[in-house]
């Protein structure tokens, strides 16, 4: 499977020690050259947890009642953690949607602040 910046997938995350592996959704960030060229791409996590999107600048809320929000493909409001960044296989994500341009600004706003890109 191919994926490209800003496609909502589901991915297989690792957990702690002893813990099964997750399959939940994220964001890929990672640019449409390097996901062409490589076998990994670079993911942020989704979180249905949407108490702290609004108060942390490396979060992005995703409101599924929006047009933009239905796009994503996500079945509940939830929230892209920036500062969740995980590098994992493209061959296990599923595509379920994708992130509007606006929503999209949003992530670069909230990736730069994680990385304290100014």
């Amino acid at each position: 499977m191919s994926v490209a910046r800003g496609d909502v997938v589901l991915v297989t995350f690792p957990q702690a020690p002893g813990q099964r592996p997750k399959r939940r959704p994220a964001v890929v960030v990672q640019s449409d050259h390097n996901n062409s060229r490589l076998t990994s791409s670079i993911f942020a996590m989704v979180t249905s947890n949407t108490k702290l999107a609004s108060k942390e600048v490396t979060q992005v809320l995703i409101d599924v009642g929006t047009t933009d929000g239905k796009q994503s493909g996500l079945q509940n409001t939830s929230a892209v953690k920036c500062e969740n960044l995980y590098t994992l296989p493209i061959g296990s994500a599923r595509k379920i949607g994708s992130l509007s341009s606006t929503l999209m600004q949003r992530m670069d706003d909230a990736l730069k602040a994680s990385l304290d890109i100014h």
